[in-house]
């Protein structure tokens, strides 16, 4: 999510999105997150080196800030929360393709990370039912309140929002059973810590599923830092106690990953 749309330049959907650099508002709002990140920058003890990379030269959609030698995206504004209830959506991600193979039963935890207006949040917490709960995480306040406007008009009421930082998505430790990222861990601004906290709250062999634009596909019109190949997820996400399950490749343009935490962690 970025502070426009994520469709690149070439898109056929280009003339209803704005590409050009963020407006003032939107400039505001990346100096006060770039403010929160230097305040949340984990403290490196003695002379360790840090984890992450900064250059001056950079995608003008990305942060500077680099992991492992891939650029990490900017985030939407809240402003842009439109972008994420496009009627397009259905056809380009195919919502229901992605629930099926979540494989979610009644009464199952689960966390919506990056949930922004609840896109999914709703539709996962039909299927966990009643006795399920979807935890939705978000980093903007004005995104949870979008959201639970949202989940009240739908009269959805298992639905609890949390509002978590950049480090931290503030899941109770143990809790979950299942971790849902759509187009959402190429953001993270501190990969490495969210997901040590994502991993904590996960249940004993809970999973942990990431839906990213498939940057092997030069025809995917999204912009590149955006997307993500199935080696730099498997090289990300190796530092951290989860196993490869599967990579399912049955939505238009992304990869859905899934993974589930290792035995005794």
């Amino acid at each position: 999510m970025t502070t426009g749309s994520k469709y690149s330049y070439h898109s056929r959907m280009s003339t209803r999105f704005s590409f050009a650099f963020p407006s003032l508002t939107l400039l505001l709002v990346s100096h006060l997150t770039l403010a929160g990140r230097a305040a949340e920058e984990p403290a490196q003890t003695g002379a360790a080196p840090s984890r992450y990379e900064y250059r001056q030269e950079h995608d003008p959609n990305g942060l500077g800030k680099f992991y492992l030698g891939r650029e990490i995206a900017q985030v939407m504004g809240h402003q842009a929360a439109d972008w994420l209830e496009r009627p397009e959506r259905e056809t380009e991600e195919r919502p229901e393709l992605l629930l099926q193979a979540l494989k979610l039963k009644p009464g199952d935890a689960v966390a919506d990370l990056g949930a922004g207006t609840g896109y999914y949040s709703w539709r996962m917490a039909k299927l966990v039912g009643a006795r399920g709960l979807v935890y939705a995480v978000d980093i903007q306040q004005e995104m949870l309140d979008l959201l639970a406007k949202k989940m009240a008009e739908r009269k959805i009421t298992n639905v609890k929002g949390v509002l978590g930082t950049l480090t931290d998505p503030k899941l109770p430790a143990n809790s979950v059973d299942l971790v849902l990222m759509v187009d959402v861990y190429h953001e993270f601004d501190h990969p490495y810590e969210m997901m040590q906290a994502i991993c904590k709250a996960l249940k004993p062999a809970g999973r942990v599923v990431l839906v990213e634009f498939r940057a092997e596909d030069p025809t995917v019109p999204i912009k590149q830092v955006h997307k993500m190949t199935e080696a730099q997820v498997r090289k990300e996400l190796s530092a951290h106690p989860l196993e490869w399950v599967e990579t399912i490749a049955t939505l238009p343009w992304q990869h859905i990953f899934i993974l589930k935490k290792k035995l005794g962690c």
